[in-house]
């Protein structure tokens, strides 16, 4: 608890030690004939202690023009009580008010702490070596290039590449994934992860306003200011319903008491005229205490903040609430190909010898390939595994658009394409089978076979294609820029509905536009993309969804969705928590009105008395808020 939080608490139980006392022994003082302008001081002693607060800010308000709060409600009905002379019940609207109130601050701040510490990623201090000694500075005044030093506890304070040391790194903060990540010489870290075992020496390669920890945590703190429709309903419906209330209180206590004495209908229920009054004025006090919006005005704003919350710690950066409720009705998603679908680098996938071994024709391509650093070069090299002598090789020389061609213990080697083949009078294999980049062999003249490279699936790609459907997702279409045959077989081999091959950038967002037409009433269309060439898509489409971790700046700052380490089953986990804050959000809007209307009803019929108030009232505002803080426990959904 806050320091304000334990004075609210301390001035509830002081005056309830008062009160309750008091209150159970009141009749006493009645039957002594106690002059009743001392037992009205005796109960406005803890009345006054425990809600001068609230007085204050309806005195406030009303001074200020803006009269019809929550304040003014509890005022007017709890001094309209103590004036009828129902003394105990006003103390105990009050009381049990702050109770609530008290409550509701406390699962707020809560909340709150929970989502700071999940987000608690904002390093201190980063350390420079200078002549053997570290000094500690302020991450905004490193620069990039420098080389800063991570010992094992401390936080990664700017992206950027290992360039000495190994290390497992915490990235939970970043990315909800517990398991630690290994890394070693020319790893990429990000900021905001934890070192864990050994000294790491990085070079950096962004400015801290540009780094992962900051873009995280200004994402996350400018996601409550936009809101979702459910909010601003609410907002609304707060302004426009809290008037109407206070003047239908008004007409209850005055236009039935009229009724009565001119038509004398049910007159004979009342002994005087003033039982009448008092009788009808109390139920119009009874009515401004059940018709207090809090329930609803806290619950909603806090079960989407909780929400966001939630999906922060799995990985997931929804940039507003408006965002949680258009993606609880996503029914269509696109997806890029490369690095969304796929993995975004090229790896062996297949190779097809003859006469010599696998191994032998990988050993030649590797070191042939092992000047070059294309990525498709590396591929080879990475599947070859083993250290590559570069002092075999000789006369090599490159070929533009066909490949290389050198010698390899005198052996004279060629790697590339058909072109390469042809030029070369080799007669090569075409390969039917797989799908990708093909480099043919051919050793002192004769075809030895060839090496498929391809971009790799991710290996929760199919996985996150049968979860999108069980949540609810109809269609899902892959726009890639690749070839017809690549496109097809990915798309199969993933279980997409449906694809489109060939496209420029321009073209995804034709794409895009054809596909929002198919969307009907409340069903929406997300994008999913991590390339600075999908940013217009992103823009485009009703819900942008970024593959952040390795994903474009521009991608990210076009994206409303954030996915922090480019796993696509956090896309349907994702959906998910959206729903089941959206289903919270709904539960608590019935649950609210549904109980006060009802109590609001019992209250204008005189069923409902001060205590029935304070349950509907306060009653509903805690279970509201305890059910709004469900949204913060999402990770087994």
């Amino acid at each position: 608890m806050n320091k304000k939080q334990k004075r609210l608490l301390w001035r509830i139980i002081i005056a309830a030690v008062f009160f309750v006392p008091l209150y159970l022994i009141s009749e006493e003082f009645v039957k002594v004939d106690m002059p009743g302008w001392a037992l009205i001081i005796l109960f406005l002693i803890p009345y006054l202690l425990v809600g001068y607060d609230i007085l204050r800010k309806a005195f406030l308000g009303i001074k200020n023009g803006q009269v019809f709060d929550e304040n003014f409600l509890m005022t007017v009905a709890t001094v309209g009580a103590i004036v009828l002379g129902e003394y105990g019940e006003g103390v105990a609207v009050m009381l049990l008010y702050q109770v609530g109130e008290l409550f509701q601050s406390y699962a707020v701040g809560k909340s709150r702490r929970n989502i700071t510490e999940l987000m608690d990623i904002r390093p201190d201090y980063a350390n420079i070596e200078e002549d053997g000694v570290l000094t500690q500075v302020d991450p905004d005044e490193v620069e990039i290039g420098s080389i800063i030093v991570v010992q094992p506890g401390e936080k990664i304070p700017l992206d950027g590449v290992v360039v000495e040391g190994s290390s497992s790194l915490n990235t939970s903060a970043l990315t909800g994934e517990s398991l630690p990540r290994k890394v070693e010489v020319d790893s990429d870290v990000l900021s905001g992860s934890i070192n864990m075992s050994g000294v790491l020496k990085i070079r950096t390669t962004t400015e801290f306003d540009e780094s992962t920890a900051s873009k995280i945590l200004d994402l996350v703190e400018n996601a409550a200011s936009r809101k979702s429709q459910s909010e601003n309903f609410i907002s609304k419906f707060a302004r426009v319903y809290t008037p109407i209330v206070c003047f239908a209180a008004l007409a209850l206590a005055i236009l039935p008491p009229l009724f009565i004495m001119l038509t004398h209908v049910g007159m004979d229920h009342y002994a005087t005229v003033g039982t009448l009054w008092r009788d009808w004025v109390l139920r119009a006090c009874t009515f401004l205490v059940i018709s207090c919006p809090c329930a609803v005005v806290i619950s909603i704003p806090l079960s989407f903040f909780a929400g966001l919350g939630g999906a922060s710690n799995q990985g997931v950066l929804v940039k507003g609430s408006n965002y949680m409720e258009t993606l609880s009705q996503v029914k269509v998603i696109a997806f890029d190909k490369t690095g969304t679908i796929t993995k975004g680098n090229f790896a062996v996938t297949a190779v097809h010898r003859s006469p010599i071994d696998e191994a032998k024709l990988l050993e030649y391509a590797a070191h042939v390939e092992g000047f070059s650093s294309h990525p498709i070069a590396r591929s080879i090299q990475d599947a070859y595994g083993k250290h590559i002598d570069r002092s075999r090789v000789t006369d090599m020389e490159e070929i533009s658009g066909h490949g290389v061609v050198a010698k390899l213990d005198g052996i004279t080697v060629a790697v590339g394409n058909d072109k390469l083949m042809n030029r070369l009078s080799v007669a090569y294999e075409p390969c039917d089978e797989h799908v990708g980049t093909v480099l043919h062999v051919a050793v002192d003249g004769a075809y030895c076979g060839h090496i498929v490279i391809s971009d790799e699936i991710k290996e929760s790609s199919k996985a996150a294609m049968e979860a999108l459907k069980k949540a609810g997702v109809e269609k899902t279409v892959m726009l890639t820029g690749d070839a017809e045959n690549v496109a097809k077989k990915v798309a199969a081999e993933v279980g997409l509905t449906d694809y489109r091959a060939q496209l420029l950038p321009a073209d995804k967002v034709s794409c895009v536009e054809e596909l929002l037409k198919e969307c009907s009433g409340n069903q929406h269309l997300a994008f999913v993309g991590d390339g600075i060439n999908d940013a217009p898509v992103l823009s485009r489409a009703d819900i942008g969804i970024a593959m952040g971790a390795l994903g474009s700046d521009a991608a990210i700052e076009a994206a409303d969705v954030v996915l922090m380490d480019d796993d696509p089953m956090k896309i349907s986990k994702a959906i998910r928590i959206s729903r089941k804050c959206l289903g919270i959000v709904k539960q608590n809007i019935v649950l609210a009105l549904g109980v006060k209307l009802i109590c609001l009803l019992l209250a204008a019929l005189g069923i409902a008395n001060m205590w029935v108030a304070i349950i509907a009232d306060v009653g509903v505002m805690i279970v509201a808020v305890l059910n709004a803080i469900r949204c913060l426990f999402v990770k087994d959904l």
